[in-house]
């Protein structure tokens, strides 16, 4: 047994309960108590104890869309001009570097993310993966990665027609591949999803397949939604329906599935997406990166459509995402206190229960029967802190680089910022060697 204690323990359970002198206990990677430090030490006194000294102890963090494989864009040149819109950035950038990917390319670029979520706190990712010249196994690189980081991920491979129907068909044969995987081996650390782009790269006949493919498989789709102008027109254009409409034409859409950004959706497109329970992610970075407008997250969460946070790889930090959405939304609605309940709900709310869809496990929360996913941040708080305010204190006063212990499923991935299973060094020089080879191919 593991006891995790002598911490301002934020338990993120329905009562929203802060206790001061708190401790976690976990065994079999599952939470068998949480109470007060002494009382808990005193009926397992011979467990292992972690001493938070007086930091703040809390429920990992949930990231739910994330891209592994964009680790090898860091500092990378391109060679074209610089894009000036969405589809450019996706032909320039994204659709020549995975092309460029293969196997141990795919395996290493998804190390370093997983040590950035180890160090940040992020304990859960839903991933969203492509690699059209590597795709057969490709999810197994992502999974021996994720396995010897320690962290829980879901994993997709994203079907598209964008580099001919072959590499289609070899898309959604690798989902159906990984799934029944993950079928059989019943871990709590991996789960799949079925990948797909976008509308925008798949035709008629390619939906069509991958709703067959999935039928029976008990797994929603995971794919990116209106993220951009072209997709809504490029919809139209096709089918005369707008992209959630078409979408829910083939079936695509339902309560495991998984609509990365929305952010050029209507009112009736919202209104299906709350009919169908939809997991909607909003990804407030990347859709300010990618200069393609912002996502009207908060008339979908007004209407009762459930709305969580991720990165779209940006980051790993989710204590930074959680701060980008926060004053994202201040901005465009010109509001200081707009967004100031939908933001805490995306993240401690939503994406906890979109992962319990996926991972069929309590996630997100401390308390007895929950996932033994615990981290400590090194943040002492200046004022008191208590069941009315944490969030104020998340917000205002944490980070990712305070964290200090990561530990999943009662295991130490971290502690002391010092990393337990993982050797930094040498997996980074190994992925800048592979980066160069990349870059040339690219």
């Amino acid at each position: 047994m593991l006891i995790i204690g002598r911490g301002r323990l934020i338990t993120l359970d329905a009562e929203g309960r802060v206790l001061e002198d708190g401790a976690v206990a976990i065994a079999d990677g599952i939470i068998r108590e949480v109470g007060a430090t002494h009382e808990v030490r005193g009926r397992h006194p011979d467990a292992e104890f972690i001493d938070a000294g007086g930091r703040v102890i809390m429920p990992g963090m949930i990231n739910t869309h994330m891209h592994l494989y964009s680790t090898f864009a860091r500092g990378m040149a391109l060679k074209d001009a610089p894009p000036r819109t969405f589809m450019q950035i996706l032909e320039r950038l994204w659709w020549r570097l995975d092309k460029a990917l293969g196997p141990e390319d795919v395996y290493v670029s998804a190390l370093v993310p997983l040590i950035d979520c180890i160090r940040c706190g992020t304990t859960t990712i839903l991933d969203h993966h492509a690699s059209p010249m590597a795709v057969p196994g490709s999810l197994d690189e992502i999974a021996r990665a994720v396995g010897e980081a320690g962290i829980r991920a879901c994993l997709a491979y994203e079907v598209s027609d964008r580099d001919g129907e072959d590499i289609a068909d070899q898309g959604i044969r690798e989902n159906v591949r990984f799934i029944e995987r993950c079928r059989r081996e019943g871990s709590g650390h991996l789960a799949a999803s079925f990948g797909l782009h976008a509308q925008i790269t798949l035709s008629d006949a390619t939906l069509a397949k991958c709703r067959e493919a999935a039928e029976g498989l008990d797994v929603g789709f995971h794919i990116h939604v209106a993220e951009g102008p072209e997709d809504v027109e490029d919809a139209l254009a096709k089918s005369g329906k707008r992209v959630v409409e078409r979408l829910d034409a083939f079936g695509i859409l339902g309560p495991k599935t998984i609509a990365a950004h929305c952010v050029h959706v209507d009112e009736a497109e919202m209104d299906i997406l709350r009919e169908r329970d939809v997991n909607v992610v909003h990804n407030p970075e990347s859709n300010m990166g990618n200069a393609v407008g912002v996502a009207p997250v908060l008339r979908m969460m007004g209407k009762g459509v459930r709305v969580g946070l991720g990165t779209d790889g940006y980051t790993s930090d989710m204590f930074e995402s959680v701060k980008v959405a926060n004053m994202l939304h201040k901005l465009v609605e010109r509001n200081p206190s707009a967004a100031w309940a939908e933001v805490p709900a995306m993240i401690f709310e939503n994406n906890r229960e979109i992962a319990r869809r996926v991972f069929g496990r309590r996630l997100g929360v401390l308390e007895p029967g929950a996932a033994g996913d615990v981290i400590v941040v090194d943040y002492h708080p200046p004022t008191p802190l208590d069941p009315s305010n944490y969030y104020g204190h998340v917000l205002f006063g944490m980070s990712g680089g305070l964290v200090d212990t990561t530990v999943v499923a009662g295991r130490v991935l971290m502690r002391g910022r010092r990393l337990t299973g993982l050797d930094e060094e040498r997996i980074t020089a190994r992925s800048r060697e592979l980066a160069r080879r990349v870059w040339k191919r690219f």
